[in-house]
């Protein structure tokens, strides 16, 4: 135990609130696999080992007594207590507080709210899914001292907390603080001492954090000699058949933050121009801030083995669910943030990652469908942002795309599979943009599409509505919205070989139509008889001109659209009510029962009525009538 003088000045900081309820849900929650803690300390530990390595390409001094990085596990099983200690580059008073008092990780709020409302079961999954970091120890330990002499300093520091809501922070005399670096000491909950036995400790590190890049050393007591226990070899300098799947496994645990296994792995060695090792993971799980719009990728950089950054961009943001590596010879030890964001090495390295992770998910999409469509189920959202920022790469991530349709239940479909199977006479890939795919089903728009049997995609992402408009084809297919313009679907018999809405219009429709354009003349662009539908009496499209029912809600809930369209009411003229409607020849029934079909048009497409009032008051009128 760290024991400090009273003439040393305590401070006492409340934790941030995120922290506080992040701690509380940890303290009283039921976790499957306590054993995470020790993998989150051992990565942060290994962490600053590397950061320092860096900071002594430009300051040597910071290394000079002590140049070989370790990290050494002290084991007191008899008091319970839980050591790890690494010689990195160690932490000032204010970098312990924003570190260890501060969550700054984005998207944490969001990953705390999923946790609170799950159920028990599937909260400790997401716990165990994505790791909570230096925090993970207060699930095993009832107190936790942190002490950390930054490299070149001449202070040390003190950080005590029971994780209840609030920690202390003082410094200590260099006496009792490493050289250089943290010492973490864990004071074990009773039902945790076994994290302080030998055995219960090296099967975990064997297992969870073999390989990463910094030896590992234990000693069962304070005053024992450490023997060695991982060498901190470099996994992905080994050849791949070397590496068994639970290597890969563990090192992709260590690196993503996360729990899961590796949905897809890729490990390369580019030669030739530029030389470069590659290690890259797919996840098999979003992580929980993956839309997050400040989110960056997990890849890190490194020169010579000597990790540079993690903040490279190494990947294009549509690949920001991959996580790995890249180790590079090509590029100085002392290369600069400037240098990297425009070095043309690293333009390449980035091209030629990008391509073999891309080709890997095509080859396991060609090798093993359902697994590849787990991968689509969770990035494939993000992928098709690729489809509008991507240019170059835009015929492959059409390709490589899967998509709902109309005719294809709850499966999955390839635009190559959409193109085969089109009727003869289409020239377009239709597609229906809106909500989740079965409110799309049920949407008046696709009537006549599914009557013709006529195959269209839904698409019920937000960045769906973009990519159409930058895909300008797909095998000489254009892709066409159907809540947009004509349907054109006179050219298609029905399946059952009824005819066409206008060839059965009755003779007084046009009369009734001519009554409605001057009464919504303010509210519509146009009234007319409409091919797509044989169910629902009426339903909107857009115009020919402009954007789609679904990309104009966008931009308008975003601010970049002032005023919408005036959209164009179509009508079922073989529909029952309409006839009805067009039969009477009573202005105010008429007219009640026209802004009726506009409101139930609205409501159809998940808008409300314009003026909610005024809507029910024409509808109790209505149910007068039938009294």
């Amino acid at each position: 135990m760290t024991t400090t003088t009273t003439e040393k000045p305590v401070e006492n900081h409340a934790f941030e609130a995120d922290v506080a309820r992040l701690l509380h849900m940890m303290v009283h929650s039921v976790y499957s696999d306590r054993d995470v803690f020790l993998r989150e300390l051992i990565s942060n530990a290994a962490d600053a080992c590397e950061k320092l390595r860096y900071e002594a390409i430009a300051n040597p001094a910071l290394m000079a007594s002590d140049p070989a990085s370790r990290i050494t596990i002290v084991l007191d099983e008899e008091g319970g207590r839980l050591v790890i200690e690494d010689n990195g580059i160690g932490m000032s008073r204010d970098e312990m507080i924003e570190a260890l008092g501060t969550i700054a990780r984005s998207g944490t709020r969001a990953f705390m709210e999923r946790i609170e409302a799950a159920k028990a079961g599937e909260g400790t999954q997401l716990i165990g899914q994505f790791g909570v970091g230096f925090y993970s120890c207060f699930m095993v330990a009832d107190r936790v001292d942190v002490v950390s002499r930054r490299a070149g300093s001449k202070d040390a520091w003190l950080w005590s907390s029971d994780g209840k809501g609030s920690y202390d922070i003082r410094p200590v005399d260099l006496a009792e603080a490493p050289a250089r670096g943290t010492r973490i000491s864990l004071y074990l909950m009773e039902d945790a001492r076994s994290y302080a036995s030998r055995w219960t400790v090296e099967r975990i590190v064997k297992e969870q954090s073999g390989h990463v890049p910094v030896p590992i050393l234990i000693a069962g007591t304070a005053d024992a000699e450490p023997s060695q226990l991982t060498d901190g070899s470099a996994l992905w300098t080994k050849s791949r058949n070397d590496i068994s799947k639970e290597e890969y496994a563990d090192f992709y645990r260590g690196i993503s933050g996360q729990y899961d296994e590796p949905a897809l792995t890729v490990h390369f060695r580019a030669e030739g121009r530029h030389e470069y090792t590659a290690l890259a993971f797919v996840p098999s799980s979003q992580p929980f801030d993956m839309f997050d719009p400040d989110r960056k990728g997990r890849t890190k950089l490194y020169v010579k083995r000597v990790f540079i950054t993690d903040d490279a961009e190494l990947l294009p943001r549509y690949l920001r669910f991959v996580c790995g590596l890249v180790d590079t010879a090509d590029l100085p030890l002392n290369v600069s943030r400037e240098m990297i964001q425009e070095s043309p090495i690293l333009a390449a390295i980035r091209k030629g990652v990008s391509s073999r992770v891309l080709s890997a998910l095509e080859k396991l999409a060609e090798s093993d469908g359902d697994a590849f469509l787990k991968v689509w189920e969770s990035f494939g959202a993000v992928i098709k942002e690729g489809i509008y920022e991507d240019f170059e790469r835009r015929e492959q991530l059409m390709a490589l795309s899967r998509f709902r349709t109309s005719a294809f239940g709850d499966g999955y479909r390839s635009l190559a599979d959409y193109v085969k199977d089109a009727k003869e006479a289409q020239s377009a890939i239709y597609y229906l943009a809106g909500g989740n795919p079965e409110q799309l089903k049920a949407s008046p728009q696709l009537e006549g599409f599914r009557a013709r049997g006529i195959e269209v995609l839904l698409l019920s992402d937000s960045i769906d509505s973009f990519w159409v408009m930058n895909a300008p084809e797909f095998e000489g297919k254009a892709f066409r919205s159907i809540t947009q313009g004509a349907a054109d679907l006179a050219l298609f018999p029905k399946t059952d070989g009824g005819a066409s809405a206008s060839a059965e219009a009755p003779a007084h429709l046009a009369d009734f139509i001519a009554f409605a354009k001057e009464k919504l003349g303010d509210q519509v662009a146009d009234i007319r008889v409409s091919d797509r539908l044989t169910e629902s009496a009426v339903c909107l499209v857009a115009s020919e001109q402009g954007y789609d029912r679904q990309l104009e809600r966008i931009l308008q809930s975003a601010g970049r659209l002032e005023t919408a369209a005036k959209p164009v009411m179509e009508i079922n003229a073989a529909h029952p009510v309409i006839r009805a409607i067009a039969a009477k020849t009573e202005p105010s029934f008429q007219e009640d029962a026209t802004f009726l079909l506009l409101d139930q048009a609205r409501i159809l497409d998940g808008d409300k009525p314009a003026d909610p009032r005024a809507f029910a008051e024409r509808l109790q009128r209505i149910f007068e009538r039938l009294a």
